[in-house]
């Protein structure tokens, strides 16, 4: 079944948890991270920021996980990273650096659990067209269980709460890992088995 996004309750994102050419080195456990949730966006959105706070921005494809009764998995959808590479931000201030308004792209749909097997799918982005990231959910490092184990080991997991599961390296290929986004760029990130979620950058 494929039902509308709604606006999450809590957003947990996780960091460092792809294998691949040029991956960071594994962390001894699931780096976990947090968004705000006035930072969903929807299908098709514009997204713009303030510059001046943060002139280097980078996409990122994600798998999100949103959080049944019990914390059992309801559905899965696509999320849109988006994040701050600038160190002021990408250093010490990750909260801050992920959740600025449409820093969170998430749909266009949710694909519940019964019609979805997400060990082994290919997700990637593009950015007008051309690809930045590649890979498949078979390269994570922690897998959705054990993500959702930890989390939930810390924190009570709500009904509607959203698990963003990591994303793959970026491409050496051009445009490059160093390409962040500009005006009037076109971001689709996409999900095999739940379909395409597309960004325009103002």
């Amino acid at each position: 079944m494929r039902l509308a996004v709604s606006k999450p309750g809590a957003i947990y994102t996780v960091g460092l948890n792809y294998d691949g050419p040029g991956a960071s080195p594994r962390p001894q456990r699931p780096l976990i991270y947090g968004k705000a949730p006035s930072s969903v966006a929807a299908h098709g959105d514009t997204l713009t920021w303030d510059r001046a706070l943060t002139p280097n921005v980078d996409a990122e494809v994600e798998l999100g996980v949103v959080v049944g009764v019990d914390g059992d998995i309801f559905g899965y959808t696509i999320v849109n990273d988006i994040s701050s590479r600038d160190p002021w931000l990408d250093g010490d201030q990750w909260l801050l650096g992920k959740s600025m308004p449409g820093f969170c792209p998430v749909g266009p749909v949710i694909v519940t659990a019964d019609e979805f097997d997400p060990t082994d799918v290919r997700l990637g982005c593009t950015i007008n067209g051309e690809a930045i990231q590649d890979g498949r959910t078979s390269d994570m490092r922690f897998s959705i269980t054990e993500v959702i184990d930890y989390i939930g080991g810390h924190v009570r997991l709500e009904p509607g709460d959203l698990i963003v599961t990591g994303t793959p390296p970026r491409l050496t290929t051009p445009p490059g890992p160093d390409r962040h986004l500009e005006p009037a760029d076109v971001v689709t990130c996409w999900i095999e088995g739940i379909g395409e979620l597309t960004t325009t950058v103002a």
